[in-house]
């Protein structure tokens, strides 16, 4: 949303091999997003008594329990200000961003199960080939996955498990709900 996407991203590329383009509101750059991610999105009024005064102190209290949640499926993390969840290494392992949108505080996720950074690197647009093989090996370093830390990956539903366990920590109890029609029929869309 806060960029320049012709600048960003090869957008001939992504045509031609179909990988949609879509602007988000919430705060972050180009991002390449597939089926090895597991998405949450929180969204919460900023009058909520569980909304701390500060955007440090807002990523704090809702990205701990995604460190959590790496840390209970046996990959020891930890948040780092002001908003990545981190290994012990210090490799990023979950990307987040936010926005404030309405009354509401937005925090958008993912927990990366595997990730195809050679995809993530085409996609972007950059000067030259020697710069795009910099580029891979700078976000081979820097990013790692549930899949290189664990060699496998647990089963999905034990994934989301364990996330919700861990919000439930500072959310409270949740219930499970359906998505309302209207909002079913824009995600189709």
């Amino acid at each position: 949303y806060h960029q320049d996407v012709g600048q960003e991203v090869d957008l001939a590329y992504c045509r031609e091999h179909d990988i949609p383009v879509f602007r988000r509101e919430v705060g972050g750059g180009a991002v390449y997003l597939d089926g090895d991610q597991l998405f949450y999105q929180l969204v919460i009024r900023r009058d909520n008594p569980l909304v701390p005064a500060g955007k440090e102190a807002f990523y704090r209290q809702f990205l701990e329990p995604v460190a959590e949640a790496y840390t209970a499926i046996g990959i020891p993390a930890r948040y780092r200000p002001i908003n990545d969840v981190v290994t012990a290494e210090g490799r990023k392992i979950s990307g987040t961003g936010a926005a404030e949108m309405g009354d509401c505080l937005v925090l958008v996720g993912n927990i990366i199960m595997d990730f195809d950074y050679e995809t993530m690197v085409r996609v972007l647009k950059v000067p030259d080939e020697k710069f795009r093989d910099k580029v891979h090996k700078s976000l081979r370093e820097s990013l790692t996955t549930i899949k290189r830390e664990l060699g496998a990956v647990p089963p999905l539903g034990k994934i989301k498990e364990v996330l919700i366990r861990c919000f439930e920590g500072v959310l409270g109890p949740l219930e499970r709900a359906e998505l309302p029609p209207q909002v079913r029929a824009k995600v189709e869309e």
